[in-house]
């Protein structure tokens, strides 16, 4: 692909590492035996539809069971049930659908087989407020959540400990069934506990970690939910406990495994590519400038990698948004912000895009930029700056013509982002 048609190359390299986290052959490479007795499919997550279709098509056996999806288009299934609710804030539907998942683990024998099929943004899927708290407790949490800044790990250890189904509880309640768990990493690192707050993955994070987070950045939860946390019935399940000895959990695809397919594809076209990191936190902006320094720096002075090469990175940045806030997720705001560092210096082109196919409520994916795209979005009237400011980045990359849009994925390794300096 000739060096003159940067967004095509692109656009390649992002489907590429979507291909390299398919649920179809990601699923088939870690079949569990068949149990003596019952299988159960239970799941939740952005993939968790197309995760099901593939498991039917896969499993020579009887099943049943059912799995949360987003609302919106999803995969058909035959013999499993999809659900749907709400993301990214919880819904009455998520609160049905988390139930159902309960009463279908219920009762089952060591002879059963429960497989989970968990894949990023079933935190919002699955909600389930213990005794005492309400779904709007729940969504005040998530909300607080969202709003705070704070990393996804420690976004997990405060749900899990607001949660009748998160933190490995769904396992917990499961036995003495073996459960497996295929789990779909979106989260740095690809700790499968963190990934929709491991509802059948118990980690060792505590209730003292959840309510110093809590502490620390200042969130402001209702009353009933401090009374919550503050006593022992909020704690969850110890992957010490002998009720998950014999589970198996395994991660059958993550950024890393995109990140480099990524690469493999640029290499094929004749660009090198340097993998940064596949576990980038922090806010997006503050990234979308660090991205940009090292774009600059290779584009005019060729340091520390000689031009052409493509600089890949994944994980998931943060956006604190203020009371006042436009439309956009956390890729285009950190490509917002790398557009107004790069303003004017040719020879860079960028994509930022959630491997899911959506970046926060609206229908992109991210978008692109280059050294021209904040003079594109000026001779519209738009000032970047300003709309970075109010967290605005789909609008400002709406009027420039620059929003990436291939329609939701199936998966969710989360994000994507793909500097080529030329």
């Amino acid at each position: 692909m000739a060096l003159t048609e940067p967004r095509p190359f692109l656009t390649s390299l992002f489907e590429a590492a979507v291909m390299a986290a398919d649920p179809y052959a990601a699923i088939r490479a870690h079949l569990p035996a068949r149990p003596k007795g019952r299988t159960v499919v239970v799941g939740a997550g952005k993939a968790a539809s197309q995760m099901a279709a593939a498991f039917e098509r896969l499993w020579d056996g009887p099943i049943e069971g059912a799995v949360v999806a987003r609302h919106g288009p999803i995969e058909k299934c035959e013999r499993l049930k999809v659900l749907q609710s709400a993301h990214p804030v919880p819904d009455e539907a998520g609160l049905a659908a988390s139930s159902a998942l309960l009463d279908l683990v219920e009762g089952l024998t060591a002879d059963d087989l429960v497989v989970a099929l968990v894949s990023g943004g079933g935190s919002a899927l699955l909600p389930a407020p213990p005794n005492g708290l309400t779904l709007e407790d729940e969504i005040v949490v998530n909300r607080a959540l969202l709003a705070s800044g704070v990393p996804i790990s420690a976004m997990n250890v405060v749900r899990k400990h607001v949660s009748r189904i998160k933190g490995g509880r769904l396992a917990l309640a499961a036995a003495p069934a073996r459960v497996v768990s295929l789990v779909v990493s979106d989260v740095p690192g690809d700790n499968p506990a963190f990934v929709a707050s491991g509802p059948t993955v118990p980690d060792l994070s505590s209730l003292d970690e959840a309510r110093e987070i809590v502490s620390r950045y200042a969130m402001a939860l209702p009353e009933r939910v401090m009374a919550h946390l503050s006593g022992d019935a909020a704690r969850a399940p110890n992957p010490d406990d002998r009720a998950f000895a014999g589970n198996e959990v395994h991660v059958i695809a993550s950024a890393s495994v995109s990140l480099e397919a990524a690469a493999a594809r640029a290499r094929e076209s004749g660009i090198e590519a340097m993998i940064l990191s596949d576990a980038v936190e922090g806010e997006a902006r503050d990234i979308g400038r660090m991205h940009a320094a090292l774009a600059r720096e290779v584009a005019l002075r060729g340091r520390p990698f000689a031009r052409p090469v493509v600089l890949l990175s994944g994980g998931e940045t943060t956006v604190t948004i203020s009371k006042d806030y436009g439309k956009g997720g956390r890729n285009s705001e950190f490509l917002l912000s790398l557009a107004l560092d790069i303003d004017g210096v040719p020879g860079i082109d960028a994509l930022a895009a959630d491997t899911d196919g959506i970046d926060g409520s609206e229908d992109n994916a991210g978008a692109f930029a280059d050294g021209a795209s904040v003079a594109r979005m000026r001779a519209t009237g738009v000032d970047p700056r300003a709309h970075l400011a109010r967290h605005d980045a789909w609008s400002a990359f709406s009027a420039s013509g620059d929003l990436f849009v291939p329609g939701p994925t199936g998966t969710n390794v989360n994000d994507f982002r793909a500097i080529l300096v030329r």
